[in-house]
């Protein structure tokens, strides 16, 4: 039995059938996860200008990264195939306060509880009157020692922590699509010095222009590719059909 090709199209559009590619996706195993979520959602309903969130971004290599931008017409230059990773790498320690829409970071040589310290205590800074703050970061071994608990305790800095397998909680995700896009994509920086350069200057610019479109559709797709619960409300049990 044959079919022609436009009878097969007809019968694939009738039936709704498209060519996809098949994802993968990792089921949260945290027993806390519904407690976890739900005061996530809590805080940042109810106190969204004193909610913050933490996380690394990286690792920062120095090689030529594929990429997209506006160049002159003809050919853009064309980016090294062949390259050495002689520079070692570094993680972006960023911070993100929800109620400001503001980012700011460090980078740093490796991840480490001082590191992540350092940057509890620079979003403590941002909020100087002594009231309490939340801070919403994953679950690394580095964010959530003895010396980040009782300062924590001690500054009344709470640290709301997102369930297991569950970046898409945290709110600061959404900023590092931007950050790919605009920075590390096309890019060819010939040493460390200069990405973070670069790294800063974005920074600059993106709170001076927080609801630049170009960057409200980068958080768009940002948010599109790591959080499949995009119909799911934090804290609450996921709605089956009858």
């Amino acid at each position: 039995m044959t079919i022609g090709r436009e009878r097969l199209r007809e019968f694939l559009h009738k039936h709704r059938i498209t060519f996809q590619r098949t994802k993968t996706s990792k089921e949260t195993n945290d027993p806390q996860a519904q407690a976890k979520l739900a005061r996530i959602e809590e805080v940042t309903t109810a106190f969204p200008d004193r909610v913050f969130a933490f996380d690394e971004f990286g690792p920062l290599t120095i090689r030529p990264h594929p990429g997209a931008s506006w160049t002159a017409e003809g050919h853009p230059d064309r980016l090294p195939a062949n390259y050495h990773k002689l520079h070692g790498v570094r993680q972006l320690h960023a911070c993100y306060s929800v109620g400001d829409d503001t980012l700011w970071g460090t980078v740093r040589t490796r991840k480490s509880a001082a590191n992540t310290l350092a940057a509890l205590k620079s979003i403590r800074a941002a909020r100087p009157d002594g009231a309490p703050i939340y801070v919403i970061l994953d679950n690394l071994s580095a964010h959530k020692g003895h010396r980040i608990k009782t300062w924590a305790a001690t500054n009344r800095v709470e640290l709301c922590f997102t369930p297991t397998y569950s970046s898409w909680a945290n709110p600061i995700e959404a900023h590092f699509g931007p950050l790919r896009t605009f920075v590390v994509a096309g890019s060819n920086h010939p040493n460390h010095t200069a990405t973070t350069w670069a790294i800063h200057a974005y920074l600059r610019w993106r709170n001076a222009n927080a609801r630049h479109p170009d960057i409200l559709a980068a958080q768009r797709r940002e948010r599109a590719r790591i959080r499949s619960e995009r119909q799911h409300r934090w804290g609450q049990t996921t709605t089956r059909a009858a």
